[in-house]
């Protein structure tokens, strides 16, 4: 039985230079924790020197985050590149009969089932890397958020320096610079 989600790379894996590049529009449907509104698209390119796989693409889509100063909903285009690499064992099968090339992943996860990408683990895993660590709405840090005003969340301004250094500004001789 094929799945839709394996990509099968074995003809690159046995002919070392040989590339594919393959189209990719995605919903992820098994993503739980980014809600996307429109699919994952883009271009996946694989490549085998014969040591090693190299797997590169561009990606883009558009996702809903969660502000990070009053938790209001923010539609984020969201643009990333994939390039991995992965060791490859065993002589290509185009130069050997009586071996054939294998990948040999070394994730913390599964990618791969026997010479087939899991393309959309692969996804899912370059997507979460490229979210933004603090999404902010168009008031950001500084402006009065209407829905931060609302839930109570005062607009508190961020000091102007490190607060660990306050203390030793008493040090500071008259007429000695501050920078």
């Amino acid at each position: 039985m094929r799945r839709d989600d394996l990509l099968d790379l074995n003809d690159v894996l046995q002919h070392p230079g040989r590339e594919l590049a393959v189209d990719i529009s995605t919903e992820l449907p098994e993503e739980a924790d980014v809600e996307l509104l429109k699919p994952l698209e883009g271009i996946l390119e694989a490549v085998s020197t014969g040591n090693i796989l190299l797997i590169t693409g561009s990606f883009n889509t558009r996702v809903v985050l969660d502000c990070a100063r009053c938790s209001g909903p923010l539609e984020v285009d969201i643009t990333f590149e994939v390039d991995e690499q992965f060791p490859v064992e065993g002589i290509p099968s185009s130069l050997s009969p009586q071996d054939f090339a294998r990948v040999v992943p070394d994730e913390p996860f599964q990618l791969f089932e026997g010479n087939d990408l899991i393309v959309e683990q692969l996804l899912r895993q370059a997507l979460h890397i490229a979210l933004p660590m603090q999404s902010l709405c168009e008031f950001g840090w500084d402006g009065e958020c209407p829905i931060a005003k609302a839930r109570g969340i005062a607009n508190i301004a961020a000091p102007a320096g490190r607060p660990e250094f306050g203390s030793l500004s008493n040090l500071l001789q008259p007429g000695d610079s501050e920078s």
